[in-house]
């Protein structure tokens, strides 16, 4: 008896052992499928992106995002947002289209392709208003419930990959335009939902004066 017991618990380990070498070589080609193709990307970036945001996603239209050296899962879910139409206001019925155009693949690979460019420094322009904005950033404003910006892009502004955006040097007119957005409830998608909160308690003085000082963020 205790023989028969042991011979089914071999063929059941046998079996187990058996579905998970099976699972794994199935995912095998998804695996290698969704790894992303920088090249493919910089000619669908080329082809797409460029008019707007330069070949390599670099110093463009200052009131365009930066995207050189964004995160990659970044870069992909915000693309997601507009080809679903969850971003609104300045640009948004642009980007639906362009985004539209672009199948999971061209995303990841797009995405990537921006990702894996060293962004460049940028400055901040006002020197007037650059001890508010890092006071803004770094330690946040008590008195409004405004929490320090630092404490989700980092004390760069490097950000957290798959969470929160690099700002790193972007340009101050496209932060000031975003949270404008956030403050009237037009991006709400990924972490909108808190930005929008935040926003909502910074006056427009203290929206240009952190904006400029992350321009100069590196």
């Amino acid at each position: 008896m205790n023989l028969i017991k042991a011979v089914f618990r071999s063929a059941a380990t046998a079996a187990a052992a058996l579905a998970l070498s099976l699972a794994a070589h199935a995912n095998e080609p998804a695996a290698a499928a969704a790894k992303p193709d920088l090249k493919a990307g910089e000619a669908k970036a080329q082809q797409v992106c460029s008019s707007c945001h330069a070949v390599d996603g670099s110093r463009g239209v200052p009131t365009l995002p930066i995207l050189q050296g964004q995160h990659a899962k970044y870069l992909a879910s915000q693309l997601e947002a507009f080809k679903k139409g969850q971003r609104k206001g300045a640009q948004a019925s642009v980007m639906a289209g362009k985004a539209a155009t672009l199948s999971d693949a061209d995303i990841r690979n797009v995405s990537a392709f921006f990702a894996s460019k060293q962004a460049k420094p940028g400055s901040a322009k006002n020197s007037a208003t650059v001890r508010l904005g890092e006071k803004i950033y770094r330690g946040g404003i008590a008195e409004k419930q405004v929490p320090a910006c630092a404490g989700c892009h980092g004390p760069t502004g490097s950000g957290i990959p798959d969470q929160f955006p690099r700002l790193s040097g972007q340009h101050a007119e496209y932060t000031k335009s975003q949270l404008a957005a956030f403050q009237v409830g037009d991006r709400k998608n990924g972490n909108g939902a808190m930005m929008v909160t935040i926003a909502a308690r910074l006056s427009t003085a203290e929206i240009e004066a952190v904006a400029d000082y992350i321009a100069g963020l590196h």
